[in-house]
């Protein structure tokens, strides 16, 4: 499988400061995020329901340019697509992605007419999806709940690098017995190649000391392939593989959308709840653009740090998220980000 870092760093070097063109225009690529917000959304760090549904409603049917939920979902999804939502479970309800957002989008979803067994909300640990709270969503929906870890890798689907990884139990190359057990490749799970034909991510904002934001790339790119712990933790690793994972053919081509779960933010204390470091946003925010989204969330970030800074903070790189524009992800540069403001 080719490696895409030798072109990352050649467009770096030469197109840092030329933004790409649209197609057929001399004007730089814009992105469009639409934003539902209303400040009765949340009460100490708990969404409201009812408000919680009408912002995802309101942004849905403003990013579809559509009258009822029923044809934006229509228009977005067919009946048979088997439309995976990717959640980030591992910080749980306070801080990860809220089952509030994802039961309003998987709710009118399915009032859409799509069948409820057509629907999966997965993350990377079985563990974390059941300590989140969405094995019981998917119950009470009707819908199924997957974990990556436990559907198994596609030995045939992989993301190759020269760095190496300590193999871990439940890695596809992992020898049970070998102790330094080592491997190059990243398997992507067999829910991506095998079932899913369409993929939402819901992510929350959250900051990550390595990718500044725990959003939707690195949520994509990390759920969806084994011996990740060789990339994180790293920044400049983390801003040159995470991008490169996500551009393979089972991730980013079958994104429909992203959602951005602003309701609170995070904005230091990376996975670990802290609440004294959080802000409430109230906002639900659509994209077909994720590198967008996490860059909107990023800005948010930072501007909650400036607003009461810690001595000897550095602020965060965005290599991560030009990487990406350079593979033609997305919009990385915020001046070139349209937020539009759903009725």
């Amino acid at each position: 499988m080719p490696r895409l870092s030798i072109s990352i760093l050649w467009l770096s070097l030469t197109f840092l400061s030329r933004p790409l063109l649209a197609a057929g225009t001399n004007a730089p690529v814009r992105a469009k995020v639409f934003v539902a917000g209303d400040t009765g959304a949340t009460s100490a760090f708990v969404p409201d329901v009812a408000v919680t549904r009408q912002l995802v409603r309101r942004s849905l049917l403003a990013f579809a340019g559509k009258e009822s939920t029923a044809a934006a979902w229509r228009f977005l999804v067919s009946s048979n697509d088997v439309v995976g939502f990717k959640v980030t479970s591992a910080p749980g309800t306070l801080i990860g992605t809220r089952p509030a957002v994802v039961e309003a989008l998987v709710s009118s979803l399915i009032e859409s007419g799509h069948p409820a067994t057509n629907i999966v909300l997965w993350d990377r640990d079985p563990r974390d999806l059941r300590t989140a709270g969405f094995v019981s969503l998917a119950q009470r929906l009707g819908v199924r709940v997957a974990a990556t870890t436990e559907i198994g890798w596609d030995a045939a689907k992989f993301y190759e690098s020269p760095i190496l990884g300590k193999l871990v139990f439940g890695d596809l190359e992992f020898s049970k017995g070998d102790r330094f057990a080592v491997g190059k490749r990243s398997h992507v799970s067999l829910l991506l190649t095998k079932t899913l034909t369409r993929i939402i991510t819901v992510a929350p904002l959250l900051a990550h000391n390595s990718a500044g934001v725990n959003g939707h790339l690195l949520s994509l790119a990390f759920g969806s392939v084994d011996n990740i712990y060789r990339f994180d933790g790293d920044p400049g690793r983390t801003a040159e593989t995470v991008p490169e994972i996500c551009a393979l053919d089972d991730l980013m081509p079958k994104v429909v959308f992203g959602v951005s779960d602003a309701l609170v933010g995070q904005v230091r204390g990376d996975d670990t709840a802290r609440l004294h470091d959080t802000v409430a946003l109230d906002e639900i925010r659509i994209s077909a653009d994720l590198v967008a989204l996490d860059r909107l969330a990023l800005a948010d970030i930072e501007t909650a740090r400036n607003s009461y800074p810690i001595s000897g903070e550095k602020p965060f790189k965005t290599d991560l998220y030009v990487n990406a524009e350079l593979l033609d992800m997305g919009v990385a540069e915020l001046k070139r980000i349209d937020v539009v403001r759903a009725p």
